[in-house]
């Protein structure tokens, strides 16, 4: 006798203004299993899981849960019938503390009916523990980097005691360690009977955690397919309707002379008993070069591009030599003027003016060289957007459309776009694919690679090894602040970065760059 779903979603569609995101799904989730959703950006999956969350109230077709017909008018609603959601986009009040995120509408209080600081602070405190997470409870959010903000929501999902959650994307800010400590505490909420809805993009998370695995393309259920009867070349396949090419970026690339030269950089960390962010910090980016920075979370790789930028908190020391000149940057404007662009990690709150069309994005940085007779000229504008669009293959309507409506690996070419438009000596990406699917990650690839070979030098960070693997001429690896290693294309491996990134083994020296 088959089991009978837990959720049943009955011929679901919802549509938008001359778009339809979702067309007649069907599908059963079964009690206590991790249901795998992959598509490309766009496909539907989040429309879909915000649907099953109460986010999204407006659509077609029905939802059972336990046999019962719901509709869902809010989050609140679905969270007391045991539903909860981890947002790919952060939901979270920067100006709160952790604890205070965590137990956002659901605040503890005392008899009296002031609020129980003492006790949110202390269960938060577990929930993060749980995570094997040690953020301190009190700390705003605004301060803390992006991966410890994802555990922070992650954690904000497991103070609800949930039976059914759904994880959309819920790694793309974290580096490996911190994968693997999201993958135990997967297992025992699994072990407890929790049923998952897993969105990733991440083929490797999904043959290791999913008992089956559901295929949407263009907003319609192509496939839904048990983990251990296929493997990651079928899924792809259907996810994308096409075999993805190979991307081999491995020939070797013409290096030229030394573009960015950076020596015995510091960043100092007021009130914390480290002191320092970055200590010591040297290394010589060339033309044509891809020098990735590797490390766990916290280890610095975001801080010292900020430093790079001229956008870091406090004021770095140490000496940086721009093509043969040595600079002090006090404003990201000053870096821009001297050559040096950075693509931020967080794409929707440092890198996307949501409001704006795509156009508007891309010349946002550039706008004196559409200006005609000292008046911006909008002709000019529309030209230049466009020219970006097409070199960067950038998927849009028009340059008028809203840069919402572009998938995540397009508004992260648009936002490449825009810094190319300045004519930047030196690339600053940070973690430039986070949550972009297989196909968009393939194109990136290229990308940077054709930009590199055009003579640009480019510094990259990533949580996943295996990118920058893929990617780098070399490797710098930073450990809690400290360069603890440097890896040329030949000698890398992923063993040999996690020694270093973990202080197992100081390998600067023993690998020539």
């Amino acid at each position: 006798m088959a089991e009978s779903p837990l959720i049943a979603i009955q011929q679901v569609s919802k549509r938008y203004p001359g778009v339809l995101a979702l067309s007649d799904i069907t599908l059963d989730i079964l009690p206590g299993e991790l249901l795998a959703i992959v598509g490309e950006n766009g496909a539907g999956k989040s429309t879909l899981m915000k649907i099953l969350a109460g986010v999204i109230t407006d659509y077609e077709g029905q939802i059972t849960l336990r046999g019962n017909t719901v509709r869902f008018a809010s989050t609140r609603e679905a969270e007391n019938l045991g539903i909860s959601i981890i947002h790919q986009e952060l939901n979270l009040v920067e100006q709160l503390s952790a604890s205070a995120n965590i137990f956002l509408g659901r605040e503890l209080r005392r008899p009296s009916g002031f609020l129980d600081q003492q006790a949110m602070d202390r269960r938060a405190g577990k929930l993060l523990a749980e995570l094997e997470c040690h953020i301190d409870p009190s700390e705003l959010v605004r301060r803390l980097r992006v991966g410890d903000q994802q555990l922070i929501e992650i954690a904000k999902a497991l103070s609800l005691e949930t039976g059914i959650l759904i994880m959309d994307e819920p790694t793309s800010a974290l580096t490996e360690s911190e994968v693997a400590r999201l993958f135990r505490v997967i297992q025992r909420l699994r072990e407890r009977g929790v049923t998952i809805l897993y969105i990733s993009h991440k083929m490797d998370e999904v043959f290791r955690l999913a008992d089956r695995i559901a295929v949407l393309r263009d907003g319609r259920l192509v496939e839904v397919l048990a983990r251990r009867e296929t493997d990651a070349r079928k899924v792809t396949h259907l996810m994308v309707g096409r075999e993805l090419a190979e991307t081999d970026v491995s020939s070797p690339r013409s290096v030229g002379d030394v573009v960015l030269e950076v020596d015995r950089l510091w960043l100092s960390w007021p009130r914390h008993a480290r002191g320092w962010r970055l200590e010591d910090i040297s290394f010589a980016l060339r033309r044509g070069e891809i020098l990735g920075i590797a490390g766990l979370m916290g280890a610095g790789r975001t801080e010292l591009l900020e430093c790079l930028f001229g956008a870091s908190d406090e004021v770095p020391s140490g000496r940086i030599v721009l093509d043969g000149q040595e600079v002090t940057f006090s404003h990201p404007a000053e870096a821009r003027e001297a050559g040096v662009a950075l693509v931020t990690e967080d794409r929707k709150r440092l890198g996307l003016f949501a409001e704006m069309t795509v156009g508007q994005n891309i010349t946002l940085c550039t706008l004196e060289q559409s200006l005609r007779g000292g008046l911006l000229s909008r002709g000019l504008e529309q030209q230049h957007a466009e020219g970006i669009v097409s070199r960067l293959g950038v998927k849009t309507a028009c340059v008028e459309a809203p840069i919402t409506s572009l998938s995540g690996g397009n508004q992260q070419k648009t936002i490449i776009g825009r810094w190319l438009l300045t004519q930047p000596k030196v690339l600053l990406l940070d973690d430039p694919t986070r949550g972009v699917d297989v196909g968009a990650k393939a194109e990136l690839y290229r990308l940077m690679d054709q930009l590199c070979r055009q003579g640009l030098g480019i510094i990259v960070t990533s949580s996943e090894l295996p990118e920058l693997l893929t990617l780098c001429d070399r490797i710098l690896v930073l450990c809690e602040g400290r360069q603890t290693g440097e890896f040329s294309r030949r000698d890398a491996t992923e063993q040999r970065i996690m020694e270093a990134a973990t202080m197992r083994r100081v390998s600067a020296s023993a690998c020539a760059v």
